[in-house]
């Protein structure tokens, strides 16, 4: 296995793009980074993902992040760019790399498919390998992982597309058996809160369902917290590290709608936007045990490198203390400037350019731990 040289830029890959749905939230991403990183500590190599997987070089990576679209990109004099959609010739591309940093959202970037390419390719990447992308990824058995843990989390029940689709009736005997409505419905595998609905009743669950099942073979169906007319606080951790990993500040959103969708996340509105609070109005008590809980979520993952942990607070009423209870985690986070992961470090006293190099050096040296197993006998 190669090691990284000192005294030399590091050759840094930032990967972006994608098949999934999240695929402009990583141009966003990518766009974010490749601005604020240090090239005088780094050379650094743009590599994108189209929306129908293909792979180009860097010059064409650049034109896709500056708005070109389709799957053949054209130069100014009407010359096609040359698409790298060749497995070898990536997997070349890959190993002439440091580091890579997979800024790839959702479904085939932040889910263990390509942080697994990167294993074969012995190539260092930032952020969780491939059991901790998969298992942050697949919202039911993150929940069962923390369940394992004993987290406290709100009831939820999983369900196959399959199953809905032959029997949906059966099913939703089997969700109202199990949940109290307000429901939201959620695809498994995907992020940026992408095809999830609240579901206030029963009239409102098949096009729900319907909506999910476009987007994964499995849904998870979770209880609403605190119940009908309640809205619960949404909070966030920022999470650091491999084997011993720290939390940021804990952040709260107010959203602009009635909880933190996809509009709220991405959409500007300057007339009533979402709000974020850092840090969060808590008692002392509170901001401990949630930034415990998030490193405990992390680690039930088996995360490293990075992840956001997201919780969800029911108001205390009738004189009932708050319940806090573990939302999901996120192992590639938006990474703009201004989105919470980094704005919640940026509040911990470490800024978005030292973040970036931070994360960098954590790949590093999950690359060196893992160079010492052994996989020959």
């Amino acid at each position: 296995m190669k090691s990284l040289k000192k005294n030399k830029k590091l050759r840094i890959g930032i990967l972006f793009g994608g098949r999934s749905g999240e695929h402009e939230i990583s141009l966003r991403s990518a766009a974010s980074i490749l601005k604020a990183i240090d090239r005088r500590k780094y050379e650094i190599v743009p590599i994108g993902i189209t929306r129908d997987g293909r792979w180009l070089p860097p010059v064409a990576a650049e034109h896709l992040l500056t708005g070109a679209t389709g799957s053949t990109l054209q130069l100014g004099n009407g010359t096609d760019l040359t698409l790298v959609s060749d497995s070898q010739e990536s997997g070349s591309l890959l190993q002439k790399l440091d580091i890579v940093f997979p800024v790839l959202h959702g479904t085939f970037g932040e889910d263990g498919t390509i942080q697994g390419l990167l294993e074969m390719a012995d190539v260092g990447y930032v952020g969780s390998g491939v059991l901790g992308s998969a298992a942050g990824m697949d919202k039911d058995i993150m929940k069962r992982l923390f369940h394992a843990a004993g987290l406290p989390q709100t009831p939820h029940v999983a369900l196959l597309r399959s199953e809905w689709r032959a029997d949906p009736r059966s099913c939703q005997r089997q969700i109202e058996k199990a949940l109290i409505y307000p429901l939201f419905v959620k695809p498994a595998n995907l992020g940026s809160s992408v095809g999830i609905s609240k579901v206030h009743g029963r009239s409102e669950l098949a096009a729900a369902m319907d909506l999910a099942a476009t987007f994964d073979r499995k849904l998870v169906i979770e209880q609403g917290v605190g119940g009908p007319g309640v809205k619960p606080r949404e909070l966030e951790v920022a999470v650091l590290g491999n084997d011993t990993p720290e939390a940021s500040v804990v952040g709260e959103i107010v959203p602009n709608k009635e909880f933190y969708d996809y509009e709220s996340k991405y959409t500007d509105s300057p007339e009533n936007p979402s709000i974020p609070i850092i840090p969060a109005a808590l008692t002392a008590a509170q901001t401990k045990q949630i930034r415990a809980m998030a490193i405990q979520a992390f680690q039930a993952c088996d995360c490293s490198g990075l992840a956001r942990v997201d919780f969800l607070m029911e108001p205390a009423v009738r004189g009932r203390k708050a319940g806090i209870f573990l939302n999901e985690i996120n192992t590639m986070p938006g990474f703009t400037s201004i989105s919470m992961y980094p704005k919640l470090w940026q509040a911990s006293g470490l800024p978005y350019k030292q973040l970036i190099d931070r994360l960098i050096a954590l790949a590093a040296e999950r690359r060196a731990e893992r160079n010492q197993t052994t996989f020959n006998l």
